[in-house]
């Protein structure tokens, strides 16, 4: 496929140039909109929580732009021909208690008849044109901060495969159900130079999108790295999804790894979530993360550490 013409507008002050979150386009010298849209298949078996968890995921783009959603609009496609409708209520129900949650307001919507339900939002927030948070702009010297613990992917399998408790898979819920807007008001206070949210790409996959777009290498101590304890016992069983292996294989040519890190753990770390927590790079580690604690966010970790960029690559995991 050919690819896009680039986009010129001198308002546009993020597009589709360095693989970010959300696209932000100015309107005025002190407001600029967060355009964001994500939606997918259920990964729980319950519709509520589908809709929670799709809504939290959808939302937490804005966030790590930097800024504060104020409108979502439902994306759904279900087999209204098959399936009992009161399923579809329930997804929505969920969706619209979170984007309520956030402080946004549900609009209004689009749905289509499919085979296979899907459900998301089409986002739009607002931010200061000057304190947009992009993963282009993580410089030397700065710390990394990773807000929520990872593993849900492989967890996950593990709930497919009949192999988890169901206390666990609640477990895992309430991770990926809940929004990253404490994280990114806290943030706001502190010196921020990149931010992106962990999805599909993995801890390694998202922390490379940002290494290659500030054109720095990055350093993740492994060990320091906050998992979801069950999801070490799992990898280490082989329940590890596809998506862990594309990401790993699409970091290959840029990673180094030191011997002393476990191929469990580094199957974690390329682990793909879903409505993970926020990767921030900032000069101020050790105050951002003391804020985080005291906010009630007690998995936030100080995860690395951003360095000058060698030929050697531009990801090391320690």
């Amino acid at each position: 496929m050919a690819d896009l013409p680039v986009d010129t507008d001198p308002n546009l002050i993020v597009g589709r140039g360095t693989s970010d979150d959300a696209g932000v386009y100015k309107i005025s010298d002190t407001v600029a909109l967060i355009q964001t849209v994500d939606f997918f298949t259920p990964i729980v078996d319950d519709p509520y929580d589908f809709g929670r968890i799709a809504a939290a995921n959808a939302l937490s783009d804005v966030y790590a732009m930097g800024g504060r959603p104020i409108t979502a609009m439902n994306i759904v496609c279900f087999p209204i021909n098959e399936l009992d409708k009161v399923i579809l209520k329930q997804i929505l129900r969920g969706g619209a208690d979170v984007v309520r949650e956030s402080g946004a307001a549900l609009v209004g919507g689009h749905s289509v008849e499919d085979p296979e339900i899907k459900y998301g939002l089409s986002v739009t927030g607002v931010v200061h044109p000057d304190e947009v948070r992009t993963n282009a702009g993580a410089r030397p010297g700065d710390d990394l901060i990773l807000t929520k613990p990872i593993g849900t992917g492989i967890i996950a399998t593990a709930i497919k495969a009949d192999m988890a408790a169901p206390s666990l898979e609640r477990k895992i819920i309430e991770i990926m159900a809940a929004l990253n807007r404490k994280p990114a008001e806290i943030m706001s206070r502190f010196p921020v130079n990149a931010c992106t949210d962990i999805t599909g790409f993995g801890l390694l996959g998202h922390a490379l999108e940002v290494a290659q777009a500030s054109h720095v290498e990055m350093h993740i101590y492994a060990r320091n790295v906050p998992l979801i304890e069950e999801a070490k016992e799992f990898a280490g069983m082989g329940l590890v999804p596809v998506g862990t292996h594309k990401n790993r294989n699409f970091c290959r040519k840029a990673l180094q790894v030191s011997d002393t890190v476990d191929p469990v753990l580094l199957d974690i770390l390329a682990d793909a979530q879903t409505s993970g927590g926020l990767l921030i790079s900032t000069p101020d580690g050790n105050a951002l993360l003391k804020a985080l604690h005291e906010g009630g966010l007690s998995d936030a970790r100080l995860v690395g550490k951003v360095a000058e960029k060698h030929e050697s690559g531009f990801l090391r995991i320690d």
